[in-house]
């Protein structure tokens, strides 16, 4: 079926091409080699097709720049077939032919496709990558949004209660825990699969490759195989980890950019519930800050101190776009951690690495060379980081008195099996780790960390959060639920595990202990139309926050001074405000309210503007006021309503601005949604 899929898209393609004007051709012949090179790229290095949301990153400068610098692609022999054949049809054109005979080739490509859409229903269980060609999976799957039915309405209450509050219900594993201090390892994009005892305990038999290191570091600590990560996207996966709460379902605008300062959600994230006990909490990552308005995230989920790729001073060995290498991103942790046990105070300390983030650039040629691709030689460049570091604060003496959780806040998943997407790292390293079991039995996920740090120190859960604890075993089997890979997967308590998938409305069903492995035998196709029933929860739980109606308010402006540039050159990286890839629902209304200082400017003074942008588009249909040109110590208030009659997504506001030797502070920057509209 994935054939059919290619010669069908291919086809039409290629007829479409032919028909067109010369100039035209060239521009399409361009735009279908650089969509299957990046479509090639993200399924080696996240083992999915690309989607109609995936258009938001192409406006994010940092991010276009960090993912193709260096030209790193993990399959060069298909990009250079791809390219060459792309320059052969420029260099050698034929002739345009009369469209009228094309006319019987098209049709025949659609009924291709049409053909497709009828098999696809009977072999849903072999994944979107191996039924679509990437384009014709982009263009189905933003068709699929459009012309899906109206969604079943429901409400939280309809929801299995284990995904609505946290459940300690399970038999304690030991009395409160003797750490005082917490310390959470997120490693960016790795599965279960590299831990040999993980892997054989979720029955996957073989992988080249091993993490040795973190192995041999984590000998006495207690194994989560069957443990979930519930989306893509590091945003969400961090909000799971600290909020105790799932991630959105879908590619809508993340939770952690709903989150208010004042919200009970906010209050119950595990860094604010530990700071309000008397913890010092902090966030340490190797990235820079502002890229997904971690800037702003961080200390709105309560921690007090966060950092980014600006802490990290000294010479990197191995520098590349993204921020600190591995190697250099726990050198400087061990050194945090040094300082944090000096003050003598109990901490909670979140780190997050970014060497296996595409494209896996920190793995130099030399280290590359020794892998069949640079993924596996970055992901070996973290196992000796990660096991150095570990070893580090053993012999410091921190794992006496601290709890270490080794996690991921994704999968990049594997090509042996598509539910490897929805596959975490869960590995607990705890003082009293020979009251603990080797292999912790049964299905957790981020999702849970909250409720099981908590759960931990003895303190209050809040009602606020949901989850199990991985410190308690429970006899029954419990709700689970993931979106990856273009697949929205759902475990039930009734040991059910159903797989549904934008394109058809008929999920894939059988009987299966976890949403994560090899089923028993392969999922049949369920005869009730039960997806939109799966989609219809997915969406209560993404609405969650936003549920109760009242207006959300969220707070973009961090209080930093910035210094602008004596001249704009682009927008997107100049940007002073992480306020972008927003969702406004239909007859939303909405309110924005900026207050800027103007710090330093010379005589001429600061011009600053505001854009509205939708995707990569300018938005026009909006009125809102001109920036005044400020001086030094002036500062400009301004303010703006507008309404939604159709919903909006993958909003941005760019806020940039130009003066010589200037700087500006973002005293306010708020977006106010309501919900109920004017």
């Amino acid at each position: 079926i994935g054939l059919l899929s290619d010669f069908g898209i291919g086809l039409l393609a290629w007829l479409i091409f032919l028909i067109s004007p010369g100039w035209m051709r060239v521009a399409f012949v361009a735009l279908w080699a650089l969509f299957q090179i990046a479509a090639l790229e993200l399924l080696a290095a996240m083992q999915r097709f690309p989607t109609w949301q995936d258009v938001q990153y192409l406006l994010d400068a940092e991010f276009v720049k960090n993912t193709t610098a260096g030209f790193n692609i993990l399959a060069p022999a298909k990009a250079g077939a791809m390219l060459a054949s792309a320059l052969l049809c420029v260099v050698f054109p034929v002739a345009r032919p009369d469209w009228r005979p094309m006319r019987y080739g098209i049709a025949f490509g659609c009924l291709l496709l049409a053909g497709h859409v009828l098999w696809s229903r009977e072999t849903a269980d072999t994944g979107i990558t191996a039924r679509y060609n990437p384009l014709h999976w982009f263009a189905w799957d933003a068709v699929a949004m459009v012309l899906r039915p109206a969604p079943i309405t429901l409400s939280e209450s309809d929801l299995p209660e284990g995904l609505r509050r946290a459940d300690l219900t399970g038999t304690p594993l030991l009395d409160k825990g003797r750490a005082r201090n917490v310390l959470i390892v997120i490693m960016e994009g790795i599965p279960g699969l590299y831990y040999p005892e993980i892997r054989d305990a979720m029955g996957v038999e073989s992988e080249p490759l091993v993490m040795d290191g973190l192995v041999a570091n984590t000998g006495s600590a207690m194994l989560i195989p069957d443990f979930v990560t519930h989306s893509a996207q590091t945003i969400r996966g961090l909000y799971a980890i600290l909020c105790g709460d799932f991630s959105k379902l879908s590619s809508k605008t993340p939770k952690a950019f709903e989150l208010s300062p004042d919200s009970e959600q906010a209050k119950g994230c595990l860094p604010a519930q530990l700071g309000t006990n008397g913890w010092s909490t902090h966030y340490l990552q190797g990235a820079a800050l502002a890229f997904m308005g971690k800037d702003r995230v961080m200390p709105i989920v309560g921690f007090e101190h966060v950092h980014g790729s600006e802490w990290f001073t000294e010479a990197d060995p191995y520098p590349f776009e993204w921020g600190a290498s591995d190697p250099a991103f726990f050198k400087g942790a061990r050194k945090y951690v040094a300082d944090l046990q000096s003050i003598g105070e109990p901490w909670m300390l979140t780190l997050l690495t970014v060497g296996t983030h595409q494209p896996y650039a920190d793995a130099s040629e030399t280290i590359a060379a020794r892998y069949p691709n640079r993924r596996m030689a970055a992901v070996a460049m973290l196992d000796a980081a990660v096991a150095e570091f570990l070893a580090g604060i053993a012999a410091d003496g921190v794992l006496d008195d601290t709890l270490v959780i080794v996690t991921s806040d994704e999968s990049h998943g594997s090509a042996l099996a598509d539910w490897m997407s929805s596959w975490g790292t869960g590995i607990v390293m705890a003082p009293e780790h020979d009251r603990l079991p080797r292999l912790k039995r049964g299905t957790f996920g981020l999702v849970d960390m909250t409720a099981s740090v908590l759960d931990y120190l003895g303190l209050a859960v809040p009602p606020t959060t949901v989850g199990r604890s991985f410190f308690r075993d429970y006899a029954e089997p419990r709700d689970m639920v993931s979106y990856t890979s273009g697949k929205l997967r759902w475990h039930t308590k009734d040991n059910l595990r159903y797989e549904c998938s934008a394109d058809s409305s008929h999920c894939r069903v059988g009987s299966a202990d976890s949403i994560l492995g090899f089923p028993p035998v392969p999922l049949a196709q369920d005869e009730a139309p039960s997806s939109p029933l799966f989609f219809a929860r997915a969406s209560v739980l993404d609405d969650k926050l936003i549920a109760d109606g009242r207006p959300q308010l969220m707070r973009f402006a961090t209080g930093e001074t910035r210094r602008l540039p004596e001249k704009v050159v682009n927008e997107w990286s100049e940007n002073l405000v992480g306020a972008q890839y927003l969702d406004f629902p239909e007859r939303s209304k909405v309110h924005v309210s900026m207050r800027i200082k103007a710090i330093e400017a010379d005589a001429e003074g600061i011009q600053l503007q505001l854009n509205l942008r939708q995707y990569e588009y300018l938005v026009t249909d909006i009125d809102y006021p001109t920036f005044p040109v400020l001086h030094t110590g002036e500062v400009a208030e301004i303010a703006f309503d507008f309404e939604n009659p159709q919903p909006r997504q993958a909003f941005s506001f760019h806020l940039f601005g130009e003066g010589r030797q200037a700087a500006v502070q973002v005293e306010e920057f708020n977006v106010t949604v309501d919900r109920r509209g004017s």
